[in-house]
């Protein structure tokens, strides 16, 4: 009995002891609130530099696809749904570069890496919406130029104003909405340390390099529904485009078919460098490449990228250039006119 009782007593301290470890581990589970985003933490010397140079990035992209916005909301010519369709992908940008950005300024000049485990999730399911919006919004142009090239006796017939706007919305709906799986998946993971993230922004491979919980599941759900989310769109923008280059090349004058391939160049350089980025970046192997390269190609797909887009419309598109040459000589105008009045105000 003796013995009886003494493996009873051993059992239950084994018991209480696996139950007060559990109850430590779901403790320390539970303390984790915040992340560490390591950024660009093996640069320290050259931290102003790149503070410098994210801070006029960041300057110059809000400036360029402000600018743009503005123009095709005043300008009349502008009117139109290829710049409707533009001007929401201008405010993409903004929002894209927004998202990430003013972080990693803040980190720079405060030296606070932290960032809390809500934050970091809601930066990365902003990321990945903004990220399937574009895919929309650049199959919808891609449409839109279709439809003006291939079937210009119909476009203004199928590109009304309501259509136009309906499919943008769609665009920013599909994103947000298809996202919201995802950000419900990684928000069911648990995150019990290390807590430091080796990125500038939350992410989901880094993230998932974290957490303590199984992530076979949710690896594969997230390649089936981001494959779901992006490649139908893609689909539908290299369509578009293999039918209006086949298109252009049977215009019969060379002036014909420059003026056609000028109305749909620059959205087709910009579709090239963003699919390009972004397959550089999530398609190809990540053991084979070094961190600092894929770091960089991660600045460029979310930084330079929303800087160039509004360089690659201004510079390339007549319509663009017009425009702003008019807004210029508009406010110059309006200077002078001011400064007419006050020299009538003081001789008077």
């Amino acid at each position: 009995m003796d013995l009886i009782k003494n493996n009873l007593e051993s059992t239950s301290l084994v018991q209480q002891a696996d139950e007060e470890e559990e109850k430590n581990h779901q403790g320390n589970q539970t303390l984790l609130t915040e992340f560490i985003l390591l950024g660009f933490g093996d640069l320290q010397e050259l931290k102003s530099l790149l503070f410098l140079l994210f801070l006029l990035i960041y300057i110059l992209t809000m400036a360029g696809n402000i600018l743009i916005i503005a123009l095709v909301v005043t300008d009349g010519h502008l009117h139109t749904p290829m710049y409707f369709l533009l001007g929401n992908l201008s405010f993409l940008e903004i929002c894209c570069t927004s998202n990430i950005l003013p972080k990693v300024l803040a980190s720079f000049a405060s030296g606070d890496k932290t960032i809390s485990v809500w934050g970091c999730l809601i930066q990365f399911y902003v990321f990945c919406s903004l990220a399937v919006t574009e895919c929309c919004l650049l199959a919808v142009m891609s449409l839109d130029r279709y439809l003006a090239i291939c079937k210009p006796l119909h476009y203004a017939m199928i590109m009304k104003d309501k259509v136009c706007l309906s499919l943008a919305a769609g665009s920013w709906v599909s994103g947000f909405s298809s996202m919201y799986v995802m950000l419900y998946l990684v928000s069911t993971l648990t995150f019990c340390g290390p807590n430091e993230i080796d990125h500038f922004f939350c992410d989901l491979s880094p993230l998932l390099q974290i957490t303590c919980s199984e992530t076979y599941i949710i690896e594969w759900t997230t390649l089936v529904f981001s494959s779901l989310s992006t490649f139908p769109p893609f689909l539908l923008t290299l369509t578009s485009y293999v039918f209006v280059i086949s298109t252009i090349l049977r215009i019969p004058s060379t002036a014909g078919r420059k003026k056609a391939f000028s109305t749909c160049s620059s959205h087709l350089i910009v579709v090239t460098m963003f699919y390009g980025i972004l397959i550089i970046v999530y398609v190809l192997p990540k053991h084979k490449m070094p961190r600092a390269l894929h770091k960089v190609l991660y600045v460029l797909y979310t930084a330079c990228t929303p800087l160039v887009n509004p360089l690659i419309y201004s510079l390339r598109n007549k319509e663009i250039k017009d425009a702003l040459k008019k807004s210029v000589q508009r406010v110059l105008y309006f200077i002078r006119l001011q400064q007419a009045q006050c020299r009538a105000s003081r001789v008077e």
